[in-house]
């Protein structure tokens, strides 16, 4: 028997049980790049205004955020595409790459139906070369999107050749990234920890490409050691060159050989890297749901956390660049709606609710792990070792609302630090504090209707990632786009002052006690609808 007997027929399986996610990661990046760009091209009509954003890639602040400074003395609307965008469009590849690698890998090891499929006529390498397959695919796929989103806007900057190598770009950076996934893998025997190890060597590759840029605009030799600066150098509606790609798709077979090398070396089912040995006891915390929930959540709002407070810094400082911005463009100022009565004030509540979109994330996916942690059955044992199951949910939802309110406050003082570094002004730090938590009541109001939307209907609780991409969406097309007010109302953000530089009166007071209070009946239903429901475990 080969060593890849039956990897068609994973693969095929592999494809089936993920043509759902494949579906959606593909048009979200495809329509996000269509989005961003047509954006561009209403926020930025004229060269002048073109060039008056390329004056922003003086800020290391910029570069750090967005990526090298190609082609800045003579600023096209090309340039701007390639610097500014595609480092957000490969992170997407990459994290869709992560997930997708450990869910065909550790995954299904760590869930033991990797050993039953083993059982069968399998070749050894079979599952692993069906799980990069699976992957590969869906990077292709999502490349193809980058690359017909590009020219689905029809702008003369963006040529075929380099809408192609833009593509291929996020192709590749994926790859590279599911390459790395698959190797951590091979190190430790839980998904959770494969996936945290992969997602820190992209924060890592995002910070040395920061970093490296920051030294040389147009990317220095640390710059190199990103896989991200990989593709940034091709330099797309700049000056092409497609020879960087070869160090990505190097790299990646690379790392898949390592993978494979490294699989030889260990048991099915157990890491290379030993797992710790535990404590004899436990400590008293995690006798709590509540404290059960901080627990397993630690490590995701840490990382959360760290990547909101910097790219809150990063984004306020960039306050002091506003007015020469405006002056060169007037009309950005209805991109980012600002009035001009207090231009600082303005900019800093529009960068806060940019920044929010994290916490909104965080507060859902907080949630929703309740359906995750439903599914492998370790609810059910909580519940029939005596917990009670409103106890269970909602300790774990408490838990969750506090974090929220934890992040959405390092978010509304990294804003603050970044325009005080700005301007030099100290009390930005506590308004912009103060600014952040008058958006609680609508973040507690999204995660509640997760929590009713998993009480109540567990197989429709993807609506609640619909409501988190409508808000976005109205958030940062909406006044682009033309949307109605019916439809930009449909966000909860909406309803939320724009505090520091918005008056607070009876009709906001209003909307923070409504949003308040239908939060906490929503989640009141999602705990009665959780007891009364049967636990849907696998």
């Amino acid at each position: 028997m080969s060593p890849f007997t039956g990897t068609g027929a994973l693969l095929g399986l592999n494809l089936r049980l993920d043509r759902t996610r494949i579906l959606i990661w593909t048009l979200a990046v495809g329509l996000g790049v269509y989005g961003s760009v047509y954006s561009l091209v209403e926020a930025f009509p004229t060269p002048e205004s073109i060039r008056a954003r390329g004056a922003l890639l003086n800020n290391p602040a910029t570069l750090m955020m967005t990526g090298p400074a190609f082609a800045a003395d003579d600023y096209t609307f090309g340039a701007m595409v390639a610097n500014e965008l595609s480092l957000y469009v490969f992170l997407a590849a990459g994290i869709m790459a992560i997930l997708l690698s450990v869910r065909h890998t550790r995954a299904e090891e760590e869930s033991g139906r990797l050993e039953m499929l083993r059982a069968r006529p399998v070749g050894r390498f079979a599952p692993s070369a069906a799980a990069a397959a699976t992957v590969a695919f869906a990077c292709v796929l999502v490349g193809a999107a980058t690359t017909v989103g590009l020219l689905g806007v029809g702008h003369e900057d963006l040529d075929v050749a380099g809408c192609l190598a833009m593509g291929a770009g996020t192709a590749l950076t994926g790859l590279v990234f599911a390459a790395v996934a698959t190797v951590a893998a091979q190190l430790t025997e839980h998904a959770r920890s494969a996936t945290g190890m992969a997602m820190g060597v992209l924060a890592s590759a995002y910070l040395v490409r920061g970093i490296g840029d920051v030294i040389h605009p147009t990317g220095s030799w640390l710059s190199w050691f990103s896989p991200f600066a990989w593709a940034q150098q091709t330099r797309v509606f700049v000056d092409l060159r497609w020879w960087p790609l070869a160090v990505s798709l190097s790299v990646a077979l690379g790392a898949f050989a390592l993978a494979a090398a490294l699989a030889h070396r260990r048991d099915l089912g157990a890491g290379l890297r030993p797992a710790p040995r535990g404590p004899a006891t436990a400590a008293g915390t995690l006798r709590s749901p509540a404290g059960l929930a901080a627990r397993l959540l630690r490590g995701s709002i840490i990382a959360w956390a760290l990547g909101v407070f910097f790219f809150a810094v990063a984004m306020g400082s960039l306050a002091n660049s506003l007015d020469g911005m405006l002056e060169e463009n007037p009309a950005l100022a209805e991109w980012i709606a600002v009035e001009g009565t207090d231009l600082t004030a303005e900019f800093a509540g529009v960068i806060l609710s940019f920044v929010m979109i994290a916490p909104l994330v965080i507060g859902v996916s907080g949630v929703l792990t309740l359906k995750t942690e439903e599914s492998s059955g370790r609810s059910e044992l909580l519940v029939v070792s005596g917990r009670a199951r409103a106890s269970h949910v909602g300790g774990w939802s408490a838990t969750v609302a506090v974090q929220l309110a934890v992040l959405t406050l390092i978010g509304g003082a990294g804003v603050g630090l970044g325009v005080w570094a700005g301007t030099g002004e100290g009390r930005w730090i506590g308004e912009m504090t103060v600014a952040a938590a008058a958006y609680l009541p609508a973040l507690l109001l999204v995660a509640a209707l997760a929590m009713a939307l998993f009480g109540l209907l567990p197989r429709l609780t993807v609506l609640a990632w619909i409501a988190v991409e409508w808000i976005a969406l109205a958030l940062f097309l909406g006044e682009l786009l033309q949307l109605p007010d019916w439809a930009l109302d449909l966000s909860p953000f909406t309803h939320v002052p724009a505090l520091p530089a918005q008056a607070v009166g009876v009709a906001e007071t209003a909307s923070w006690v409504a949003m308040t209070g239908i939060a906490a009946a929503l989640a009141a239903v999602g705990i009665l609808g959780y007891r009364r429901r049967d636990i849907q475990s696998r």
